[in-house]
């Protein structure tokens, strides 16, 4: 017969993402310790301060891909953009914030009728958390009725807490870098 011999990660091999991961980092080490990049499975983001550094630093990408048969979709690929669409955020080099194609699905869906229900909710909105000002206060009661021994019942506390929340997603606040020449002041 022979031996046969994978040429590409197949699909449904559970530590397939994480080897993908290690690869890349290895693969572009340098790239990253310089810190002009970013890779997240195949995901790679390439920022710049000027447009010259960022055509070098595509060349020095593109050129590491090559003699090692790494295949780039350029359909897939954005050159040069100001933002970006990373992992549900959109990124500039100053800004961070939500996408809010994400947040369309979650408006649509009604109150959760299940443990189960609310916990995908849950879990899609803590994804989030940083945009939302006093999350675990407004969230406190929705996380209890996913513990044991509750009876699941939505209350008109939790259905406003629902509702609070779908509204905060849908108007976070951009969150952005602080600006190191100005004086900060902590608040209680």
């Amino acid at each position: 017969m022979g031996i046969y011999e994978y040429t590409r990660i197949p699909f449904g091999i559970k530590n397939a993402p994480a080897h993908f991961q290690r690869m890349m980092d290895t693969i572009f080490q340098d790239e990253i310790l310089e810190g002009w990049m970013v890779v997240y499975i195949d995901d790679i983001i390439i920022y710049s301060e000027t447009w010259e550094d960022h055509v070098q630093y595509i060349d020095r990408v593109l050129s590491k891909c090559t003699p090692i048969n790494l295949k780039i979709s350029l359909k897939k690929c954005n050159f040069g953009q100001q933002e970006v669409l990373v992992l549900g955020h959109k990124v500039s080099g100053l800004s961070l914030a939500i996408d809010q194609n994400k947040v369309a699905a979650v408006l649509q869906k009604p109150v959760p009728k299940s443990i189960k229900e609310m916990q995908s909710f849950l879990g899609f909105a803590s994804y989030y958390r940083n945009h939302i000002k006093n999350f675990a206060h407004i969230t406190s009661s929705l996380y209890k009725l996913c513990s044991k021994d509750v009876v699941f019942e939505i209350t008109k506390e939790r259905r406003d807490a629902y509702e609070r929340i779908k509204y905060e997603l849908t108007n976070a606040p951009v969150l952005i870098l602080p600006d190191f020449e100005l004086p900060f002041k902590l608040i209680r």
